[in-house]
């Protein structure tokens, strides 16, 4: 099995734009959480890393720990390629505690020798740990070789077991039609795996996508979710606008004839930066997801300061009859430090808020509506420009998020509120935005190189509740 080459590792130049109380590296690149599980009294998140650069290449996992979901302690990296099984890279997957051992599943990532970096293939691995530290890759790796009716994408395994038999998703693309597609495979102890077949397909590129990567699998109030990472679906309206979605279907797996019977594909996070998303049963029954908090679209300024990528906060993930929102877990109240602001009053026209440390605080706004025509925002401004803006109109039903340097805003619809609850965490260089608990939510990163001040604007005179909290890391 490789090892890290530690004499090769980057470090972090510049603290400007590191994150107090997110996930990130100590250097390097990051990209989609993998693994995320409970085990011998540890949660555990890994994430796709490259330690040698702030650039995207050869995967590796690298992994933190937490007793309680918000403080994370680094550890060493689980997974390094360049055996066999993984030469061209390890790839994302997910981790499942069997008889008090704990494994990991993966995707090997290989390139043919021709120089192009986009002809490859991919199989997939196990990896297992007694301390949950120290890995070691099964010798009889691979134990998935991609099936012949499929094209070279073919990644990212998600597993949980169901009626004593082990099953997996699978993320693919069709080798006819070239469309997105979910594997489903089965098994009996993790290591000798049966190929069941597609259970549900995408119905075009540009309407739900050529390929499907990232997939996660769960149950929740009785009802069967998907969620994936789409490539390839067109914009429409205000929907699709990020260069490859991220959201789910909700329906019911039969196991017995292998179909997922779902309804529509629903995004899940309406920011600018959230992608591969996956979630984990915690031991009191709660469904936690985290985010890559970024887009390999996007410029990351704090790759000039020797690290890139973020995860977001943890999240609940709940289910309103037949749609599926996030809220924060509640774990992330145990990052206050403070509250700095507990009021009731009248906001008409642009108020700055008074906070001492701006770029680390939670918010927990609630708005009361009196008029069909009015409208709200909250908004983070620097050096004269605006930063990031949540915007309600009450008129038109919909959120709109403004990121400084982008092209296009993000927009959520969520109808006509009487009352508007916004629960927003501001770190150094992202904004998390919760709507409503649960009805919306935007991930956003941003980049200040000065002061910041934070505001609220009204077009009428409006009644607001504002709590605020220093948040530390």
């Amino acid at each position: 099995m490789n090892e890290i080459d530690h004499s090769r590792t980057i470090t972090v130049t510049n603290d400007r734009y590191r994150e107090h109380y997110h996930i990130q590296t100590d250097g390097g690149w990051l990209n989609d959480p993998n693994g995320l599980c409970f085990f011998k009294g540890y949660y555990h998140a890994f994430y796709q890393f490259h330690p040698y650069s702030a650039e995207w290449g050869p995967m590796h996992w690298g992994h933190v720990r937490s007793k309680d979901l918000v403080h994370w302690e680094s550890l060493p990296v689980a997974l390094v390629p360049g055996d066999p099984e993984d030469s061209g890279g390890c790839f994302s997957g997910s981790a499942i505690v069997k008889d008090g051992r704990l494994y990991l599943l993966y995707t090997g990532h290989h390139y043919y020798d021709d120089g192009d970096q986009d002809h490859f293939w991919e199989n997939q691995n196990v990896a297992y740990s007694d301390d949950g530290i120290h890995f070691t890759k099964y010798a009889g790796n691979p134990v998935i070789s991609a099936p012949e009716d499929n094209s070279q994408d073919f990644r990212d395994p998600k597993v949980w077991e169901y009626d004593g038999t082990y099953y997996l998703v699978l993320g693919s693309r069709s080798k006819d039609d070239n469309l997105g597609r979910i594997l489903l495979y089965q098994s009996a102890d993790l290591l000798d795996w049966k190929y069941v077949g597609p259970i549900t397909k995408s119905t075009g590129q540009e309407s739900e996508g050529y390929m499907w990567e990232c997939p996660d699998f769960f149950r929740l109030n009785g009802k069967d979710v998907i969620a994936c990472s789409p490539m390839g679906i067109k914009a429409c309206g205000h929907h699709y606008l990020n260069l490859n979605q991220n959201g789910y279907f909700v329906g019911q797996l039969d196991y017995q004839q292998a179909i997922f019977h779902h309804l529509n594909f629903n995004e899940l996070d309406y920011g600018h930066n959230f992608y591969a998303a996956q979630s984990f049963l915690t031991p009191d029954g709660r469904q936690i997801q985290f985010g890559w908090f970024s887009s390999f679209d996007q410029a990351m300024p704090e790759q000039a300061d020797g690290w890139a990528g973020a995860l977001t906060l943890p999240r609940e993930l709940i289910m309103n009859g037949d749609q599926l929102g996030t809220i924060p877990a509640k774990e992330v109240s145990l990052l206050r430090s403070g509250r700095v602001i507990h009021s009731a009053r009248i906001i008409d026209g642009d108020q700055q808020l008074a906070v001492t440390d701006p770029q680390h605080t939670e918010w927990d706004i609630t708005v009361t509506t009196t008029g069909d025509d009015d409208q709200f925002s909250w908004a983070l401004t620097g050096s004269d420009e605006q930063l990031i803006a949540c915007h309600y109109d009450k008129a038109a039903g919909e959120i709109t998020v403004h990121q400084h340097g982008q092209a296009t805003d993000r927009y959520a619809t969520i109808g006509h509120c009487d009352q508007l609850r916004l629960r927003i965490f501001v770190d150094t260089s992202s904004v998390e935005f919760f709507i409503n608990d649960g009805q919306a939510t935007f991930s956003e990163r941003y980049y200040a190189n000065g002061p910041v001040t934070p505001h609220l604007l009204s077009n009428h005179a409006l009644p607001i509740a504002i709590d605020a909290y220093n948040m530390k890391g």
